[in-house]
């Protein structure tokens, strides 16, 4: 992901309703700092799937030394969210944008999360004789997972509604992926049960690439919401996202976020 804060603020052309100089500083900085923690979450993920792919155990240790920086980070978003609902009561759109903040930055701390427990895992894989690289199904799930997280933060960078629809889509054939590298990965545990910790750590992550994807999905949900105001998570399994017209632009004077 492109962390281009400025080039992404004149992306969302929803109408401004709550308009004052302070608030816009405000809120460009609360943009800012998403969009960079968002870049640093993107490349804990890659890097924790490619040391589960590759068996490389260095980097899931410099994984686990970023962890309370990241997560004061996250605070300080959520705390700084909570200061401008307070301070500057934003009504319609900018309220939706505040929401949608601290929604995606939720979805940033659970993937940060998932990333610790893929890079926790190699170690552990390791010393248990685990063979590298892994079976070729679960890889290939990992660089979907990592495909799909790249696709929805450059929709979220790049406020593009096509985009995240094209994640959401994806998503469902990111399930089926899983379903079939978890049978397989159960196949192997009866085949070969002197190795049931391999593969059930093996499932585990597995899971855990499932819900990176998940959380990909989530994002590019909030893309919509932020763009459009509809709200997707309850969608039926299956359905297509309806789109609704996008608001009108703002006049040209006032700075968009």
């Amino acid at each position: 992901m492109k962390d281009d804060s400025g080039a992404a603020e004149s992306e969302w052309d929803n109408e401004r309703i709550t308009v004052g100089r302070n608030f816009l500083r405000d809120m460009e900085s609360l943009w800012a700092e998403l969009l960079k923690l968002a870049a640093v979450v993107e490349e804990a993920i890659d890097q924790s799937i490619r040391a589960f792919c590759d068996g490389r155990v260095e980097v899931a240790d410099e994984l686990k030394r970023r962890k309370r920086a990241l997560e004061r980070w996250e605070i300080q978003i959520e705390r700084e969210c909570v200061r401008v609902l307070a301070l500057h009561q934003p009504v319609a759109s900018d309220l939706r944008r505040v929401a949608a903040i601290l929604k995606i930055n939720g979805d940033l701390e659970r993937l940060n999360e998932l990333s610790r427990h893929i890079a926790k895992r190699v170690r552990k894989l390791t010393g248990e004789g685990c063979i590298f690289p892994i079976p070729q199904a679960l890889e290939s799930l990992a660089m979907a997972a990592l495909v799909q997280l790249h696709s929805s933060l450059d929709a979220l960078t790049q406020a593009d509604v096509e985009k995240a629809r094209a994640v959401i889509a994806a998503d469902q054939r990111i399930d089926r992926d899983y379903r079939a590298v978890q049978k397989s990965l159960k196949d192997e545990i009866i085949r070969d049960p002197g190795k049931i910790d391999v593969w059930l750590r093996l499932v585990n992550t597995a899971r855990n690439l499932e819900r990176i994807a998940d959380h990909a999905a989530k994002i590019a949900e909030s893309v919509i919401y932020l763009k459009q105001g509809h709200i997707l998570r309850h969608r039926a399994a299956g359905a297509e996202p309806r789109m609704g017209p996008a608001s009108s632009p703002a006049p040209p004077s006032v700075p968009e976020w």
